[in-house]
């Protein structure tokens, strides 16, 4: 019975219990690949297909063309296609694109353990020997 008492309180009180754009937005850039594209787009600019393929490492040709055509569909990317000989088609980061780039930042930082402070240099929470990759990580 508490179990049921604390479900609808939370529902009562979470401000995107029927629709959650939270989750919405997840889907368009959730996944293994989408996210680590906007970020080849983004530091790397216009991209050919098989420089993203070479550029994200054990992405097949497969996934590569269905997570930019997801991607393109939901307005982050843009398929540039030049009429030439051979066939040219580029990719890009639309605005909606490139707006992502300090949201996955700020995320990478807290992944990292890091306290991102906007202006591009994080406040370290956690003590170098603590950090990941440091080989010296403790459980929680």
């Amino acid at each position: 019975m508490e179990c049921e008492q604390q479900k609808t309180d939370c529902a009562s009180l979470c401000p995107c219990a029927a629709s959650c754009p939270i989750g919405d937005a997840l889907s368009q850039i959730g996944g293994k690949w989408k996210s680590r594209l906007i970020c080849t787009l983004y530091v790397d600019g216009t991209q050919r297909f098989n420089d993203l393929l070479k550029k994200t490492r054990g992405i097949t040709a497969a996934m590569l063309s269905s997570s930019l055509k997801d991607l393109e569909t939901n307005g982050i990317v843009t398929r540039k296609q030049y009429s030439s000989i051979p066939p040219r088609v580029e990719y890009l980061l639309t605005e909606k694109g490139r707006a992502l780039w300090p949201i996955l930042h700020r995320l990478a930082h807290w992944e990292n353990g890091e306290e991102y402070d906007g202006d591009g240099d994080p406040d370290l929470r956690l003590s170098p020997d603590k950090r990941k990759g440091s080989g010296n990580e403790t459980a929680i």
